[in-house]
């Protein structure tokens, strides 16, 4: 009966140790889980604070904005404040709106076709120097933007296009480097197989480009959009130095040149600024999920 019951002692001790071991690296992932979340969380907050205080300063008066202690609700809401910011006098809010996306959705289009054409045939088609060139391209992300601007100024200028959106839309529709790259390597990961079958069908370059390969790339064709809508929607360098009329402004100047006049409207400046942002806030809940079909398409070998 002992000698039955000793080989028993030291597996159950075994199984104790491996017990507390098991315990104590648990006790370990949920510390640094709780960390981890802690760190998110407070990064989080300190992000969203001046989104917050944008908010709550629309539905202010001038004086509660500034009031010291700070107040962080309105009281009472100043609804008004919104209908106002839309018809103030001077302040062609709706003009500047049109303005915004007639710009942000032509560069948006310019690029994604651009790019998506280039990144294709960089990464399909075969022809001299293709290597090289893809280089240089590549190679035009190390330029600084204030190294190009001036050539790029004086030759929008002599060709008497200052003044107007030519020269902020058509380089759109030559491409952009980062964007090209991305296309590219997008491309090389779909498995080469399709185009092999595409051309035993009989198609040629371009309907094998638009019908096969472009569907494919969705979401990569999403994530370039909206990085561009986003960005363009927020330029404020390109008009201001491109645009003269006050009737051409986008929002993000429009706004400028509503605060340089109007110092003192600060709660309609909040309000108008809520409202410029809530395009932004609209569009990336509703395309987030592209980001990650994007990440996973990347993981497709040929």
């Amino acid at each position: 009966m002992d000698q039955a019951a000793q080989p028993i002692a030291p597996s159950r001790a075994a199984q104790a140790v491996a017990a507390t071991r098991a315990a104590r690296r648990s006790r370990h992932r949920l510390i640094k889980n709780i960390v981890a979340h802690a760190v998110l969380i407070t990064f989080s907050i300190a992000f969203m604070v001046p989104f917050y205080w944008m908010i709550v300063s629309s539905l202010k008066t001038n004086q509660q904005i500034f009031t010291n202690p700070i107040q962080w609700l309105p009281d009472p809401p100043r609804w008004e404040n919104y209908p106002n910011a839309l018809t103030y006098p001077n302040f062609p809010f709706l003009r500047f709106l049109a303005n915004s996306v007639f710009y942000s959705v032509s560069v948006t289009i310019g690029t994604v076709i651009s790019c998506a054409a280039v990144g294709y045939g960089f990464a399909r088609l075969r022809f001299p120097f293709r290597d090289v060139l893809f280089y240089i391209t590549v190679a035009t992300l190390m330029i600084p933007f204030i190294v190009t601007f001036i050539p790029t100024y004086i030759l929008f200028k002599n060709f008497g296009l200052i003044g107007n959106y030519t020269p902020l839309i058509l380089p759109a529709f030559l491409g952009n480097a980062f964007f090209i790259f991305m296309m590219r390597q997008f491309f090389l990961g779909l498995p080469n197989e399709l185009a092999d079958a595409a051309r035993v069908d009989g198609a040629g370059h371009f309907r094998t480009f638009w019908q096969v390969m472009l569907p494919l790339v969705k979401p990569a064709l999403m994530v370039v959009a909206v990085f561009t809508f986003l960005g363009t929607w927020n330029d404020f360098l390109g008009p201001l130095i491109y645009l003269s009329d006050s009737a051409l402004y986008p929002l993000s100047l429009g706004l400028y040149a509503f605060r340089a006049q109007r110092t003192t409207e600060w709660a309609l400046m909040m309000a108008a600024s809520t409202i410029t942002t809530l395009p932004l806030i609209v569009i990336f809940f509703f395309t987030q999920r592209y980001f990650l079909e994007g990440i996973k398409l990347t993981g497709l070998k040929g």
